[in-house]
Protein backbone atom coordinates (compact mmCIF):
# COMPACT_ATOMS: atom_id res chain seq x y z
CA UNK A 1 0.00 0.00 0.00
CA UNK A 2 1.03 3.65 -0.66
CA UNK A 3 1.84 6.16 1.68
CA UNK A 4 -1.09 7.78 2.72
CA UNK A 5 -0.87 11.64 0.92
CA UNK A 6 -0.37 14.84 3.08
CA UNK A 7 -3.96 16.88 3.23
CA UNK A 8 -2.70 19.51 1.26
CA UNK A 9 -2.33 17.26 -1.80
CA UNK A 10 -6.18 15.90 -1.69
CA UNK A 11 -7.95 18.99 0.33
CA UNK A 12 -9.03 21.96 -1.83
CA UNK A 13 -10.93 24.57 0.24
CA UNK A 14 -14.52 25.19 -1.27
CA UNK A 15 -15.66 28.16 -2.46
CA UNK A 16 -18.21 29.75 -4.80
CA UNK A 17 -15.37 31.36 -7.19
CA UNK A 18 -15.07 27.95 -8.71
CA UNK A 19 -18.41 27.53 -9.76
CA UNK A 20 -17.73 30.58 -12.39
CA UNK A 21 -13.82 29.60 -13.22
CA UNK A 22 -15.49 26.23 -14.66
CA UNK A 23 -19.06 27.49 -16.24
CA UNK A 24 -16.18 29.50 -18.35
CA UNK A 25 -14.88 26.27 -19.14
CA UNK A 26 -17.35 24.20 -20.09
CA UNK A 27 -19.97 26.86 -21.16
CA UNK A 28 -18.02 29.43 -22.69
CA UNK A 29 -20.02 30.55 -25.41
CA UNK A 30 -23.65 30.29 -23.74
CA UNK A 31 -25.63 33.23 -22.61
CA UNK A 32 -24.92 33.87 -18.91
CA UNK A 33 -26.33 36.69 -18.14
CA UNK A 34 -29.44 39.06 -19.84
CA UNK A 35 -30.25 42.92 -19.35
CA UNK A 36 -32.21 44.90 -22.18
CA UNK A 37 -29.93 44.36 -25.28
CA UNK A 38 -26.73 43.22 -23.58
CA UNK A 39 -25.75 39.12 -23.95
CA UNK A 40 -22.70 37.99 -21.94
CA UNK A 41 -21.53 34.57 -21.94
CA UNK A 42 -19.92 32.71 -19.40
CA UNK A 43 -16.43 33.36 -21.17
CA UNK A 44 -17.12 36.89 -20.95
CA UNK A 45 -18.64 36.66 -17.45
CA UNK A 46 -15.34 35.24 -16.16
CA UNK A 47 -13.28 38.14 -18.01
CA UNK A 48 -14.83 40.62 -16.69
CA UNK A 49 -14.72 39.33 -12.58
CA UNK A 50 -11.05 39.31 -13.23
CA UNK A 51 -10.56 42.95 -14.87
CA UNK A 52 -12.97 44.40 -11.82
CA UNK A 53 -10.97 41.89 -9.59
CA UNK A 54 -7.74 43.52 -10.92
CA UNK A 55 -9.15 46.97 -10.74
CA UNK A 56 -9.90 47.07 -7.00
CA UNK A 57 -6.61 45.48 -6.18
CA UNK A 58 -5.20 48.40 -8.38
CA UNK A 59 -7.50 50.80 -6.15
CA UNK A 60 -6.23 49.38 -2.97
CA UNK A 61 -8.35 46.96 -1.93
CA UNK A 62 -6.36 44.74 -0.12
CA UNK A 63 -7.36 40.84 1.59
CA UNK A 64 -10.02 41.53 3.90
CA UNK A 65 -11.38 45.27 2.53
CA UNK A 66 -14.73 45.80 2.24
CA UNK A 67 -16.23 46.96 -1.12
CA UNK A 68 -19.67 48.02 -0.90
CA UNK A 69 -21.89 48.21 -3.82
CA UNK A 70 -24.84 50.09 -3.85
CA UNK A 71 -26.91 48.62 -7.17
CA UNK A 72 -30.45 46.92 -8.63
CA UNK A 73 -30.03 43.75 -10.25
CA UNK A 74 -28.01 44.58 -13.32
CA UNK A 75 -24.47 42.95 -14.47
CA UNK A 76 -22.52 44.96 -12.80
CA UNK A 77 -23.80 43.51 -9.67
CA UNK A 78 -24.10 39.68 -10.99
CA UNK A 79 -20.15 40.14 -11.47
CA UNK A 80 -19.28 41.71 -8.46
CA UNK A 81 -20.35 38.56 -6.12
CA UNK A 82 -16.99 37.14 -8.21
CA UNK A 83 -15.27 39.58 -8.85
CA UNK A 84 -14.82 41.16 -4.98
CA UNK A 85 -13.84 37.96 -3.54
CA UNK A 86 -11.72 37.31 -6.65
CA UNK A 87 -9.67 40.35 -5.06
CA UNK A 88 -9.41 38.90 -1.67
CA UNK A 89 -12.43 41.32 -0.68
CA UNK A 90 -15.36 41.27 0.66
CA UNK A 91 -18.42 41.96 -0.54
CA UNK A 92 -21.41 44.46 1.16
CA UNK A 93 -24.26 44.70 -0.99
CA UNK A 94 -26.56 47.47 0.19
CA UNK A 95 -30.60 47.96 0.34
CA UNK A 96 -31.22 49.66 -2.35
CA UNK A 97 -34.00 51.20 -0.47
CA UNK A 98 -32.11 52.80 2.35
CA UNK A 99 -31.93 56.56 3.29
CA UNK A 100 -28.79 58.50 3.06
CA UNK A 101 -27.86 58.13 6.84
CA UNK A 102 -28.71 54.66 6.72
CA UNK A 103 -26.23 54.21 3.98
CA UNK A 104 -23.96 55.29 5.83
CA UNK A 105 -23.92 53.97 8.84
CA UNK A 106 -23.47 50.48 7.44
CA UNK A 107 -20.35 52.23 5.13
CA UNK A 108 -18.86 53.31 8.17
CA UNK A 109 -19.37 49.97 10.06
CA UNK A 110 -18.44 47.86 7.52
CA UNK A 111 -15.19 50.28 6.66
CA UNK A 112 -15.68 49.89 2.87
CA UNK A 113 -12.68 51.41 1.29
CA UNK A 114 -14.86 51.81 -2.16
CA UNK A 115 -19.07 52.49 -3.07
CA UNK A 116 -19.89 51.16 -6.41
CA UNK A 117 -23.43 52.87 -7.02
CA UNK A 118 -25.89 53.36 -9.77
CA UNK A 119 -26.32 56.28 -11.23
CA UNK A 120 -30.18 55.98 -10.84
CA UNK A 121 -29.35 55.65 -7.19
CA UNK A 122 -27.18 58.73 -6.46
CA UNK A 123 -29.74 60.59 -4.43
CA UNK A 124 -29.22 57.81 -1.71
CA UNK A 125 -25.25 58.25 -1.56
CA UNK A 126 -24.75 59.93 1.63
CA UNK A 127 -22.99 63.74 0.92
CA UNK A 128 -20.24 62.38 3.39
CA UNK A 129 -20.01 59.00 2.16
CA UNK A 130 -17.36 57.33 4.94
CA UNK A 131 -15.21 55.49 1.88
CA UNK A 132 -12.00 55.87 -0.23
CA UNK A 133 -13.48 56.31 -3.08
CA UNK A 134 -17.20 56.42 -5.12
CA UNK A 135 -17.53 54.41 -8.70
CA UNK A 136 -20.44 54.97 -10.30
CA UNK A 137 -22.35 52.77 -13.38
CA UNK A 138 -24.29 54.17 -15.59
CA UNK A 139 -27.04 51.36 -16.65
CA UNK A 140 -28.67 52.03 -20.38
CA UNK A 141 -31.71 50.25 -19.16
CA UNK A 142 -32.49 53.03 -16.65
CA UNK A 143 -31.57 56.22 -18.55
CA UNK A 144 -30.47 58.11 -15.66
CA UNK A 145 -27.26 60.06 -15.33
CA UNK A 146 -24.53 60.67 -13.02
CA UNK A 147 -25.28 63.33 -10.30
CA UNK A 148 -21.79 65.41 -10.55
CA UNK A 149 -22.11 66.29 -7.54
CA UNK A 150 -21.06 62.70 -6.33
CA UNK A 151 -18.07 62.92 -7.83
CA UNK A 152 -15.72 59.74 -8.24
CA UNK A 153 -15.02 57.71 -11.36
CA UNK A 154 -16.55 55.85 -13.76
CA UNK A 155 -17.27 52.18 -13.94
CA UNK A 156 -15.36 52.50 -17.03
CA UNK A 157 -12.30 53.91 -14.85
CA UNK A 158 -12.64 51.68 -12.64
CA UNK A 159 -11.94 49.08 -15.50
CA UNK A 160 -8.83 50.94 -17.21
CA UNK A 161 -7.26 50.45 -14.07
CA UNK A 162 -8.14 46.49 -14.81
CA UNK A 163 -4.59 46.65 -17.26
CA UNK A 164 -4.88 43.50 -19.51
CA UNK A 165 -7.65 41.50 -17.15
CA UNK A 166 -8.31 37.84 -18.39
CA UNK A 167 -4.53 37.96 -19.59
CA UNK A 168 -3.59 38.21 -16.12
CA UNK A 169 -5.20 35.39 -14.71
CA UNK A 170 -6.11 35.52 -11.12
CA UNK A 171 -6.78 31.95 -8.91
CA UNK A 172 -10.19 30.98 -8.53
CA UNK A 173 -9.28 29.68 -5.02
CA UNK A 174 -9.17 30.68 -1.44
CA UNK A 175 -6.61 29.78 1.42
CA UNK A 176 -9.31 29.61 3.91
CA UNK A 177 -12.83 28.64 3.12
CA UNK A 178 -13.59 30.21 6.53
CA UNK A 179 -12.49 33.57 5.65
CA UNK A 180 -15.92 35.92 4.67
CA UNK A 181 -16.99 36.59 1.10
CA UNK A 182 -19.56 39.13 2.21
CA UNK A 183 -20.97 40.39 4.49
CA UNK A 184 -25.36 41.85 4.71
CA UNK A 185 -27.20 43.70 6.90
CA UNK A 186 -30.14 43.32 8.40
CA UNK A 187 -33.15 45.47 8.04
CA UNK A 188 -32.21 47.05 11.50
CA UNK A 189 -36.30 47.10 12.13
CA UNK A 190 -35.57 46.83 16.00
CA UNK A 191 -32.61 49.30 16.25
CA UNK A 192 -29.19 49.43 14.33
CA UNK A 193 -28.38 47.17 11.32
CA UNK A 194 -26.19 43.68 12.19
CA UNK A 195 -23.59 43.12 9.53
CA UNK A 196 -24.26 39.28 8.83
CA UNK A 197 -20.77 37.60 8.05
CA UNK A 198 -21.08 34.78 5.16
CA UNK A 199 -17.96 32.71 4.80
CA UNK A 200 -16.86 31.39 1.81
CA UNK A 201 -17.70 27.14 2.69
CA UNK A 202 -21.45 28.73 3.48
CA UNK A 203 -21.91 29.96 0.49
CA UNK A 204 -20.57 27.08 -1.83
CA UNK A 205 -23.11 24.92 0.16
CA UNK A 206 -26.24 27.17 0.82
CA UNK A 207 -26.06 27.69 -3.42
CA UNK A 208 -25.66 23.74 -4.04
CA UNK A 209 -28.86 23.78 -1.86
CA UNK A 210 -30.20 26.22 -4.26
CA UNK A 211 -29.70 24.37 -7.21
CA UNK A 212 -30.69 20.82 -5.57
CA UNK A 213 -34.67 22.30 -4.28
CA UNK A 214 -35.17 24.63 -6.62
CA UNK A 215 -34.03 22.03 -9.43
CA UNK A 216 -31.99 24.46 -11.51
CA UNK A 217 -30.01 23.09 -14.66
CA UNK A 218 -28.11 23.89 -17.42
CA UNK A 219 -31.91 25.13 -18.88
CA UNK A 220 -32.32 27.03 -16.30
CA UNK A 221 -33.04 30.29 -16.99
CA UNK A 222 -33.67 32.58 -14.20
CA UNK A 223 -35.28 35.72 -13.56
CA UNK A 224 -34.18 38.46 -11.10
CA UNK A 225 -37.54 38.75 -9.16
CA UNK A 226 -35.38 38.53 -5.87
CA UNK A 227 -32.85 41.32 -4.89
CA UNK A 228 -29.10 40.12 -5.21
CA UNK A 229 -28.25 42.66 -2.07
CA UNK A 230 -30.78 40.52 -0.43
CA UNK A 231 -29.15 37.25 1.18
CA UNK A 232 -26.62 37.25 -2.03
CA UNK A 233 -29.92 36.64 -3.70
CA UNK A 234 -30.49 34.08 -1.82
CA UNK A 235 -27.27 32.59 -2.85
CA UNK A 236 -28.53 32.12 -6.21
CA UNK A 237 -26.28 34.34 -7.94
CA UNK A 238 -23.28 32.09 -7.09
CA UNK A 239 -25.88 28.92 -7.62
CA UNK A 240 -27.59 29.56 -10.84
CA UNK A 241 -23.63 30.14 -12.51
CA UNK A 242 -22.82 27.05 -10.91
CA UNK A 243 -25.72 25.25 -12.77
CA UNK A 244 -24.74 26.96 -16.02
CA UNK A 245 -27.66 28.37 -16.39
CA UNK A 246 -28.74 32.02 -17.73
CA UNK A 247 -29.15 34.98 -15.30
CA UNK A 248 -31.79 37.38 -16.71
CA UNK A 249 -31.53 40.66 -14.66
CA UNK A 250 -34.28 42.95 -13.56
CA UNK A 251 -33.88 46.48 -12.51
CA UNK A 252 -37.26 46.35 -10.59
CA UNK A 253 -40.19 44.28 -9.38
CA UNK A 254 -42.60 45.33 -12.33
CA UNK A 255 -45.69 43.08 -12.85
CA UNK A 256 -45.89 44.59 -16.68
CA UNK A 257 -42.10 43.81 -17.05
CA UNK A 258 -42.08 40.42 -15.55
CA UNK A 259 -45.20 38.81 -17.51
CA UNK A 260 -43.07 39.97 -20.81
CA UNK A 261 -39.90 38.60 -19.72
CA UNK A 262 -41.95 35.39 -18.58
CA UNK A 263 -43.09 35.34 -22.30
CA UNK A 264 -40.21 36.64 -24.10
CA UNK A 265 -37.16 35.23 -22.19
CA UNK A 266 -38.54 31.13 -21.41
CA UNK A 267 -38.15 31.98 -18.16
CA UNK A 268 -38.25 28.74 -16.09
CA UNK A 269 -37.67 30.17 -12.40
CA UNK A 270 -37.54 33.11 -10.06
CA UNK A 271 -37.68 33.61 -6.79
CA UNK A 272 -39.69 35.85 -4.63
CA UNK A 273 -41.62 36.70 -1.32
CA UNK A 274 -45.52 35.97 -1.11
CA UNK A 275 -46.37 40.06 -2.02
CA UNK A 276 -43.87 39.61 -5.36
CA UNK A 277 -46.26 36.68 -5.99
CA UNK A 278 -48.94 38.25 -5.96
CA UNK A 279 -47.70 41.30 -8.26
CA UNK A 280 -47.25 38.38 -10.85
CA UNK A 281 -51.21 36.61 -10.08
CA UNK A 282 -52.61 40.06 -9.76
CA UNK A 283 -51.58 41.87 -12.85
CA UNK A 284 -53.92 42.23 -15.96
CA UNK A 285 -51.33 40.34 -18.14
CA UNK A 286 -51.58 37.21 -15.62
CA UNK A 287 -52.51 34.05 -17.83
CA UNK A 288 -51.44 30.21 -17.30
CA UNK A 289 -47.87 29.64 -18.32
CA UNK A 290 -46.70 27.54 -21.19
CA UNK A 291 -44.05 25.77 -19.04
CA UNK A 292 -43.45 25.05 -15.95
CA UNK A 293 -42.11 27.58 -13.76
CA UNK A 294 -39.98 26.93 -10.53
CA UNK A 295 -41.25 29.82 -7.78
CA UNK A 296 -39.39 29.45 -4.93
CA UNK A 297 -40.96 31.77 -2.28
CA UNK A 298 -40.05 32.74 1.15
CA UNK A 299 -39.79 36.15 3.31
CA UNK A 300 -42.62 35.58 4.93
CA UNK A 301 -45.27 32.22 4.95
CA UNK A 302 -47.51 32.13 1.78
CA UNK A 303 -51.09 31.74 2.14
CA UNK A 304 -52.68 28.58 0.86
CA UNK A 305 -54.23 31.19 -1.14
CA UNK A 306 -51.11 32.39 -2.86
CA UNK A 307 -49.76 28.87 -3.32
CA UNK A 308 -53.18 28.04 -5.14
CA UNK A 309 -53.00 31.26 -7.58
CA UNK A 310 -49.99 30.80 -8.28
CA UNK A 311 -50.36 26.68 -9.35
CA UNK A 312 -53.32 27.79 -11.02
CA UNK A 313 -51.03 29.37 -13.74
CA UNK A 314 -48.81 26.80 -13.80
CA UNK A 315 -46.11 27.16 -11.38
CA UNK A 316 -44.22 24.62 -9.37
CA UNK A 317 -44.31 26.13 -5.84
CA UNK A 318 -40.93 25.40 -3.61
CA UNK A 319 -41.23 27.19 -0.51
CA UNK A 320 -38.12 27.50 1.58
CA UNK A 321 -37.30 29.29 5.21
CA UNK A 322 -34.18 31.34 6.36
CA UNK A 323 -32.84 34.51 7.65
CA UNK A 324 -30.30 36.54 6.91
CA UNK A 325 -28.71 34.87 9.30
CA UNK A 326 -28.91 31.55 7.77
CA UNK A 327 -27.52 32.68 4.11
CA UNK A 328 -31.04 33.22 3.14
CA UNK A 329 -33.02 29.70 2.64
CA UNK A 330 -32.29 26.89 5.48
CA UNK A 331 -35.74 25.09 4.90
CA UNK A 332 -37.92 23.54 2.36
CA UNK A 333 -41.13 21.71 2.62
CA UNK A 334 -40.18 18.72 0.51
CA UNK A 335 -42.74 17.68 -2.07
CA UNK A 336 -44.20 14.23 -0.57
CA UNK A 337 -45.79 11.88 -3.52
CA UNK A 338 -48.59 11.41 -1.28
CA UNK A 339 -49.84 15.16 -1.46
CA UNK A 340 -51.02 15.14 -5.00
CA UNK A 341 -53.85 12.74 -4.25
CA UNK A 342 -55.01 15.60 -1.96
CA UNK A 343 -57.75 18.15 -2.47
CA UNK A 344 -56.06 21.50 -3.51
CA UNK A 345 -57.57 22.98 -0.13
CA UNK A 346 -55.44 20.63 1.89
CA UNK A 347 -52.28 19.91 -0.33
CA UNK A 348 -51.77 23.98 -0.26
CA UNK A 349 -52.40 23.80 3.64
CA UNK A 350 -49.47 21.49 3.13
CA UNK A 351 -47.08 23.48 1.35
CA UNK A 352 -47.70 26.10 3.27
CA UNK A 353 -45.20 24.74 6.44
CA UNK A 354 -42.00 25.77 6.18
CA UNK A 355 -40.70 21.85 6.08
CA UNK A 356 -37.23 20.53 6.97
CA UNK A 357 -33.65 21.47 6.92
CA UNK A 358 -32.04 21.83 3.18
CA UNK A 359 -29.57 19.36 2.54
CA UNK A 360 -26.69 20.78 3.12
CA UNK A 361 -28.34 22.13 6.57
CA UNK A 362 -27.47 20.33 9.94
CA UNK A 363 -31.59 20.24 10.42
CA UNK A 364 -33.54 22.43 12.56
CA UNK A 365 -35.21 22.06 15.65
CA UNK A 366 -37.99 23.75 17.82
CA UNK A 367 -37.15 24.08 21.51
CA UNK A 368 -38.62 25.32 24.67
CA UNK A 369 -36.83 27.90 26.84
CA UNK A 370 -34.69 25.16 28.21
CA UNK A 371 -33.51 24.91 25.04
CA UNK A 372 -35.34 20.87 25.03
CA UNK A 373 -37.46 20.08 21.97
CA UNK A 374 -41.10 20.31 21.66
CA UNK A 375 -43.12 17.52 21.29
CA UNK A 376 -43.88 16.84 17.75
CA UNK A 377 -47.72 17.90 17.88
CA UNK A 378 -48.17 20.61 15.79
CA UNK A 379 -49.56 21.95 18.01
CA UNK A 380 -47.10 23.05 21.28
CA UNK A 381 -44.98 26.53 20.29
CA UNK A 382 -41.32 26.90 20.44
CA UNK A 383 -38.61 28.71 18.61
CA UNK A 384 -36.91 27.93 15.50
CA UNK A 385 -33.56 27.03 16.01
CA UNK A 386 -30.61 25.72 13.58
CA UNK A 387 -27.30 25.50 13.41
CA UNK A 388 -24.64 24.10 10.67
CA UNK A 389 -22.20 25.08 7.61
CA UNK A 390 -25.04 27.51 5.94
CA UNK A 391 -25.53 29.81 9.53
CA UNK A 392 -23.49 33.02 9.80
CA UNK A 393 -20.17 33.04 11.46
CA UNK A 394 -21.46 35.92 13.15
CA UNK A 395 -21.95 39.65 13.31
CA UNK A 396 -19.59 42.15 12.00
CA UNK A 397 -17.46 43.76 15.31
CA UNK A 398 -20.57 42.48 17.35
CA UNK A 399 -19.20 39.87 19.97
CA UNK A 400 -22.03 40.70 22.28
CA UNK A 401 -25.24 40.57 19.83
CA UNK A 402 -22.99 37.18 18.04
CA UNK A 403 -22.88 35.42 21.75
CA UNK A 404 -26.72 36.04 22.41
CA UNK A 405 -27.62 34.74 18.72
CA UNK A 406 -25.86 31.43 19.52
CA UNK A 407 -27.04 30.86 23.15
CA UNK A 408 -26.90 27.45 23.78
CA UNK A 409 -24.64 26.66 20.77
CA UNK A 410 -27.84 27.02 18.29
CA UNK A 411 -28.55 30.27 16.32
CA UNK A 412 -31.59 31.16 17.81
CA UNK A 413 -33.87 33.03 15.09
CA UNK A 414 -36.88 34.61 17.18
CA UNK A 415 -39.67 32.83 14.99
CA UNK A 416 -41.82 30.78 16.99
CA UNK A 417 -43.59 27.22 15.43
CA UNK A 418 -44.67 23.79 15.84
CA UNK A 419 -43.18 20.59 14.81
CA UNK A 420 -45.48 18.18 13.41
CA UNK A 421 -45.02 14.39 13.59
CA UNK A 422 -44.09 14.05 10.02
CA UNK A 423 -40.99 16.06 11.25
CA UNK A 424 -42.25 19.59 9.07
CA UNK A 425 -41.89 22.53 11.03
CA UNK A 426 -44.64 25.24 10.77
CA UNK A 427 -43.97 28.61 11.47
CA UNK A 428 -46.98 30.75 14.10
CA UNK A 429 -45.38 33.84 14.00
CA UNK A 430 -42.24 36.28 15.02
CA UNK A 431 -41.88 36.39 18.98
CA UNK A 432 -42.64 40.19 18.34
CA UNK A 433 -45.78 39.72 16.41
CA UNK A 434 -47.32 37.17 18.15
CA UNK A 435 -50.84 38.59 19.88
CA UNK A 436 -51.47 37.86 23.55
CA UNK A 437 -54.88 38.46 24.02
CA UNK A 438 -56.50 37.87 27.62
CA UNK A 439 -54.02 35.56 28.26
CA UNK A 440 -54.41 33.78 24.95
CA UNK A 441 -51.57 33.31 22.22
CA UNK A 442 -53.02 34.33 18.62
CA UNK A 443 -50.50 33.43 15.86
CA UNK A 444 -51.19 36.74 13.38
CA UNK A 445 -50.08 34.00 10.35
CA UNK A 446 -53.20 32.03 10.93
CA UNK A 447 -55.29 34.79 11.38
CA UNK A 448 -54.03 36.30 8.05
CA UNK A 449 -54.52 33.03 6.16
CA UNK A 450 -58.17 32.93 6.85
CA UNK A 451 -58.56 36.51 5.73
CA UNK A 452 -56.37 36.41 2.42
CA UNK A 453 -58.59 33.18 1.69
CA UNK A 454 -61.28 35.45 0.57
CA UNK A 455 -61.75 36.22 -2.91
CA UNK A 456 -61.53 40.05 -2.60
CA UNK A 457 -58.41 39.96 -0.39
CA UNK A 458 -55.04 41.16 -2.69
CA UNK A 459 -52.82 41.39 0.68
CA UNK A 460 -53.31 41.16 4.70
CA UNK A 461 -51.56 41.93 7.52
CA UNK A 462 -52.38 41.05 10.91
CA UNK A 463 -51.30 43.27 14.10
CA UNK A 464 -52.09 43.59 18.13
CA UNK A 465 -53.59 46.81 19.00
CA UNK A 466 -54.22 48.16 22.69
CA UNK A 467 -57.51 47.11 24.40
CA UNK A 468 -58.99 48.34 27.49
CA UNK A 469 -60.07 44.73 28.48
CA UNK A 470 -57.69 42.34 27.00
CA UNK A 471 -54.70 43.79 26.77
CA UNK A 472 -54.20 43.52 23.33
CA UNK A 473 -56.81 42.39 19.95
CA UNK A 474 -55.85 41.71 16.38
CA UNK A 475 -56.48 44.31 14.03
CA UNK A 476 -56.14 43.69 10.09
CA UNK A 477 -55.28 45.98 7.15
CA UNK A 478 -56.25 44.75 4.32
CA UNK A 479 -55.91 45.57 0.21
CA UNK A 480 -58.57 44.69 -2.27
CA UNK A 481 -57.92 42.74 -5.21
CA UNK A 482 -58.15 45.45 -8.56
CA UNK A 483 -62.58 45.44 -9.12
CA UNK A 484 -63.29 43.70 -5.96
CA UNK A 485 -64.89 44.60 -2.75
CA UNK A 486 -66.20 43.80 0.70
CA UNK A 487 -66.66 45.30 3.43
CA UNK A 488 -65.31 44.73 6.84
CA UNK A 489 -68.65 42.50 8.30
CA UNK A 490 -68.15 40.53 5.71
CA UNK A 491 -64.60 39.51 6.09
CA UNK A 492 -65.27 39.18 9.44
CA UNK A 493 -67.94 36.53 9.06
CA UNK A 494 -65.56 34.70 6.75
CA UNK A 495 -62.92 34.41 9.32
CA UNK A 496 -65.18 33.06 11.88
CA UNK A 497 -65.90 30.34 9.96
CA UNK A 498 -62.44 29.19 9.39
CA UNK A 499 -60.67 30.51 12.94
CA UNK A 500 -61.58 30.68 16.43
CA UNK A 501 -64.05 33.87 17.15
CA UNK A 502 -61.86 35.08 19.68
CA UNK A 503 -58.85 35.15 16.97
CA UNK A 504 -61.26 37.09 14.49
CA UNK A 505 -60.18 40.63 14.44
CA UNK A 506 -62.19 43.50 16.24
CA UNK A 507 -60.98 46.07 13.65
CA UNK A 508 -60.33 45.92 9.80
CA UNK A 509 -58.99 48.68 8.27
CA UNK A 510 -58.80 48.98 3.87
CA UNK A 511 -55.71 50.55 2.38
CA UNK A 512 -54.30 50.93 -0.52
CA UNK A 513 -50.92 49.47 0.21
CA UNK A 514 -48.80 48.00 2.90
CA UNK A 515 -45.64 49.27 4.00
CA UNK A 516 -42.88 46.68 2.82
CA UNK A 517 -39.15 46.45 2.38
CA UNK A 518 -37.56 46.23 -1.06
CA UNK A 519 -37.70 42.42 -0.80
CA UNK A 520 -41.17 42.66 -0.44
CA UNK A 521 -41.79 41.56 3.43
CA UNK A 522 -44.35 43.19 4.98
CA UNK A 523 -43.26 45.64 7.80
CA UNK A 524 -45.92 44.74 10.28
CA UNK A 525 -43.85 46.95 13.08
CA UNK A 526 -44.37 50.47 11.04
CA UNK A 527 -48.13 49.54 11.42
CA UNK A 528 -47.82 48.83 15.10
CA UNK A 529 -45.85 51.83 15.90
CA UNK A 530 -48.89 53.80 14.63
CA UNK A 531 -51.29 51.78 16.66
CA UNK A 532 -49.55 51.86 20.02
CA UNK A 533 -48.33 55.42 19.85
CA UNK A 534 -48.94 56.89 23.41
CA UNK A 535 -48.72 53.42 25.03
CA UNK A 536 -45.88 52.36 26.74
CA UNK A 537 -46.50 48.62 27.63
CA UNK A 538 -46.02 47.22 24.05
CA UNK A 539 -42.97 46.28 22.94
CA UNK A 540 -42.31 47.45 19.55
CA UNK A 541 -40.33 44.54 16.65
Amino acid sequence: MGATPEPETWYTPLTPLSFLERSAEVFGDKTAIVHGDRRIGYRDFAAEATRVAHALRASGVEPGDRVAYLLPNIPEMLVAHFAVPLAGGVLVAVNTRLAPAEIHYILAHSGAKVLVVDAALHGSVPADAPVGEIVTVTDPVSGARPDPAVGGISYADLLARGGAGPDEPLPWTVADERATISINYTSGTTGRPKGVMYHHRGAYLNALAEVIHSRHTTESRYLWTLPMFHCNGWCTTWGVTAAGGTHVCLRAVDGAEIWRLLDTEGITHLNGAPTVLNTITGHEAAHPLDREVVVTTAGAPPSPTVIRRMSALGARLVHVYGLTETYGPYTVCEWQDGWARLDVERRSALLARQGVGMVVTDGVRVVDDEMRDVPRDGATMGEVVMRGNNVMSGYFADPEATAKAFRGGWFHSGDLGVWHPDGYVELRDRAKDIIVSGGENISTIEVEAALDSHPAVHEVAVVGVPDEKWGERPKAYVVTRPGESVDAEALREHARARIARYKVPDAVEFVAELPKTSTGKIQKFQLREREWAGHANRVQG
